[in-house]
């Protein structure tokens, strides 16, 4: 259904795509991953002419974009495209916002277009929220509005560009559920995702871009678990591995819990274990150990790790200074909710050095 061929994208100051090749078939479900800044956003772009490649070829069932005598506005309707960052137009109501677009290039009476956005809108959950504008939503629910806009289309393929990027935590699970629905009715899609739980899950095949091109593709099981390629490798091995320091007792708590928590889902574990990773870090890490630690010259490393499959984790937490060991001398409430349903747990004390290890 689309052919890309040693596709190149050029600007002043770099180089996003250097020769990305990619045959994707009638229904696929495609995910692409992968680190910051190497064409991942751009190569989607490419495809619904958003962007024109420097060189290279895009072919959309056999159609190729770029050719003089291809009308790029019907090889659009094929496409939905939805962005992280909604781009819904504000003085509109949500009703107006999905009806635009189809009575003004489909031709739909404005009856016919209504009709259909509420239909769209209630296997969202959101037919009650037809005449709000998008201010009065929450990010998740603008971005549930963004995306039956491109259904309303009645699009053949369904690109989304970091459709999570932009929302809170609590708000991700709301969309990826409604993008896993679509998954289950023939629709071939292609989704910029950091989510990797929902890559794994959810898709046909996983692209791992890296260096302007498409590194490295295969089943998800082959990209999270046996990748074959060395940057690929090193990619998922990072999301296994969580390390900050802390060196002040006014440390961002709120931040770093997040970062934690983001870790975890990204490395596509269950919400018990992500559960897990937070019970330690709030009550042994910040409510037992830090309080312990000096005001001046604090420093205590924190690392939260996971086997290649998931099955195992670990927390290891390292500080200087005197012996202290938190499983014998901490607060019992903050223990029985740190170490339950835990295997192992050890502290040891090597001049001055602490270090407590928990394996879950």
């Amino acid at each position: 259904m689309i052919e890309v061929k040693n596709l190149r994208k050029e600007y002043p100051n770099a180089i996003p795509l250097t020769a990305a090749t990619a045959s994707i078939e009638k229904g696929e479900i495609i995910s692409i991953i992968g680190p910051s800044g190497t064409g991942k956003s751009t190569f989607l772009r490419c495809l619904n002419g958003l962007e024109t490649p420097s060189s290279g070829e895009i072919l959309i069932d056999g159609v190729q974009l770029g050719n003089s005598a291809t009308d790029i506005s019907r090889i659009r309707q094929k496409m939905g495209m939805v962005f992280q960052s909604f781009n819904l137009f504000s003085h509109l109501t949500v009703i107006e916002n999905i009806m635009m677009a189809p009575v003004d290039l489909l031709g739909l009476s404005r009856q016919e277009a209504y009709d259909e956005a509420i239909r769209l809108l209630k296997t969202v959950g959101l037919a009650t929220k037809a005449r709000n504008y998008p201010d009065e939503l929450s990010g998740g629910q603008k971005q549930r509005v963004a995306i039956v806009r491109a259904l309303a289309m009645r699009p053949e393929i369904l690109l989304f560009d970091e459709p999570t990027s932009a929302l809170d935590p609590t708000m991700v699970g709301e969309v990826l559920a409604v993008i896993r629905s679509l998954a289950q009715q023939g629709l071939t899609m292609l989704i910029v995702t950091h989510e990797m739980k929902f890559a794994r899950d959810v898709s046909t095949r996983v692209f791992y871009m890296d260096q302007g091109i498409i590194y490295e593709e295969g089943p998800p099981e082959q990209i999270f678990n046996q990748p074959q390629n060395e940057l690929t490798r090193a990619f998922v091995k990072r999301l296994k591995t969580f390390n900050r320091q802390i060196t002040s007792k006014d440390f961002d708590f709120v931040s770093m819990a997040n970062d934690l928590s983001e870790f975890a889902r990204r490395a596509s574990l269950s919400s018990a274990q992500i559960l897990k990773f937070e019970q330690i870090f709030e009550e042994l890490c910040v409510a037992t150990i830090l309080p312990t630690l000096p005001d001046q010259g604090l420093v205590l490393d924190f690392s939260a790790a996971t086997s290649e499959d998931g099955s195992t984790c670990e927390v290891t937490i390292r500080w200087t200074g005197k012996s202290y060991n938190p499983l014998e001398h901490g607060d019992d409430l903050a223990l029985t909710l740190a170490l339950a349903k835990t295997h192992h747990a050890e502290h040891t004390y090597r001049g001055q050095g602490n270090q407590l290890k928990i394996v879950f």
